[in-house]
């Protein structure tokens, strides 16, 4: 058991106008299985970054630990490769038996080992990945959202796999597999950094009380504030009222008085306004005491979406429907039949590689969003209704490129509307202004959300949405659904978010 001592940690990228980290301070224990939570952007893999010496930085990051990093940098040559000739390139020492143990228990089939890594889909990539990274001993693991691309077997065994492994940082934004895995969470709130033991599940209560009682206390702190000034107000008006009769005055309607009256006036005014001298110390406490109550409130926003109406019920008939690879002599799938009903939401659902994305692609080339030909040949019924207009999500953000003002005009969305939604989705407004390059990718996957909740549409086709999108925004995304109910076919491996959205599972 060792410690992870964090002092004085300031951190900010040349390019960036903000600090990622600002004189942070804290330690962690190498015995702990940590799950890393916050928003995206918020600096959740520069601190892995950090740890393992890759930037520059002022404070100090004391420890005797051996890191490993999870995901590994495949270069474009290994790409070209099978994996069993470079993964002792991408991890010292590492031995092929032991990963291809470890590939087993992930979904048991180890010849993707020797077909080259760039035709493998992202999920048997990330398997493999994470067989090499799992074979090694003693090492602290820093675990950068393992279960991306993965299907539910293999979130299944990954879940199994480190509930029983002590010694690693799990950034996920999975509630499922946070809440199987760790015994201890580090959160970067909006404004300080935390650590607390339990689960997400613990946290997420614990968090919910606190921003409960922070609100309350603040609506007590307004009032009393509003109380206040009101008090300073009157009594204001009451001394400059008093004040006004120190000189002049009507000797018929004030026969009582006289000059020497003046000093008296004088004092009285003096004293009320001391008074109000008190109630504005006391207004400043308030507001003193207000201050900081908020910091860290999570504001999950509502957001909205605009389907239209078609005139059909159903929207997409696929009946003993196959489709086959040119070239290969099985079918990626065979026989499947199920149809998208207005108000519908179909979840594809099976394990990496059964089809689930080629089927999704197959729904939008009949539909004219895409007019790439395939190379597939098909039996069997696919038929979308005339005039449907689509809205897609890719799991791929690679062609993302530019910035947000040129991402606008090529997507032809309203520029202040789109940045809206996104700082509704937490972005924050210094982000505008960077290079899309330069995003993580949760902050990518946004741009790709928030433009397809702009565009009107008939049918929602979103493809693994969630990867990377922090826990927040996928609250905020499941309590849009299901205020909406937009018309949807998509894939999605997160269990929670599957469950509560789809209105129909279809296995593969």
């Amino acid at each position: 058991m060792a410690q992870i001592n964090v002092n004085n940690l300031t951190f900010s990228y040349e390019e960036s106008f903000d600090n990622i980290f600002d004189n942070v301070s804290f330690s962690i224990d190498t015995n702990w299985k940590l799950g890393f939570i916050g928003r995206n952007g918020k600096g959740k893999t520069t601190f892995l970054n950090l740890l393992l010496g890759k930037y520059q930085y002022s404070g100090s990051i004391i420890t005797q630990t051996v890191f490993d990093y999870f995901p590994y940098c495949i270069t474009q040559k290994q790409m070209q490769m099978p994996a069993a000739e470079f993964i002792d390139e991408i991890k010292n020492q590492c031995e092929l038996w032991r990963v291809v143990r470890e590939l087993e228990q992930l979904c048991g089939n180890t010849e993707i080992l020797y077909r080259n890594f760039c035709t493998l889909s992202l999920g048997e990539r990330t398997k493999i990945l994470l067989a090499v990274l799992f074979s090694g001993e003693n090492d602290f693991l820093l675990i950068d959202e393992p279960t991306n691309h993965l299907d539910q077997k293999s979130r299944e065994n990954v879940k199994a796999y480190l509930s029983l492994k002590k010694g690693f940082i799990l950034v996920s934004h999975d509630r499922d597999l946070l809440d199987s895995c760790i015994d201890h969470v580090l959160v970067l709130n909006r404004q300080t950094i935390e650590i607390q033991s339990g689960n997400f599940s613990t946290w997420w209560e614990n968090k919910q009380r606190k921003d409960q009682f922070a609100k309350m206390e603040n609506e007590k702190h307004l009032k009393e504030i509003n109380k206040l000034k009101q008090a300073a107000a009157q009594i204001s008006r009451w001394a400059d009222k008093n004040e006004s009769t120190k000189i002049g005055f009507d000797p018929v309607k004030e026969p009582d008085r006289c000059t020497g009256t003046r000093a008296y006036i004088g004092a009285k005014t003096k004293k009320m306004q001391s008074r109000v001298k008190q109630i504005e110390t006391r207004i400043a406490r308030e507001i003193e005491e207000k201050e900081g109550l908020l910091l860290d409130l999570e504001r999950i926003s509502s957001l909205k979406i605009m389907p239209l109406a078609h005139h059909k019920e159903t929207l997409v008939h696929i009946k003993d429907y196959s489709v086959k690879y040119k070239g290969n002599k099985e079918p990626v799938f065979a026989n499947i039949a199920f149809d998208i009903k207005k108000g519908s939401r179909i979840a594809l659902h099976g394990e990496n590689g059964c089809g689930k994305s080629t089927l999704i692609k197959m729904v939008l080339q009949k539909s004219g969003f895409t007019n790439t030909n395939m190379p597939v040949t098909e039996s069997g019924i696919s038929e979308t209704a005339s005039g449907l207009v689509v809205s897609y999500v890719s799991q791929d953000t690679s062609m993302l490129k530019g910035n947000i003002q040129e991402f606008c005009i090529k997507q032809n969305l309203d520029k202040s509307l789109f940045f809206s939604i996104l700082r509704q989705l937490g972005m924050e407004r210094t982000q505008f202004v960077k290079e899309i390059g330069d995003y993580s990718e949760g902050q990518k996957k946004k741009l790709l959300l928030a433009a397809s909740l702009l565009m009107p549409a008939h049918l929602y086709i979103w493809d693994e949405p969630l990867n990377y999108i922090d826990v927040f925004s996928r609250m905020q995304i499941e309590n849009l659904i299901s205020e909406y109910k937009p018309t949807m076919l998509f894939v999605e491996h997160d269990k929670v978010f599957r469950e509560k959205i789809a209105t129909t599972i279809i296995k593969l």
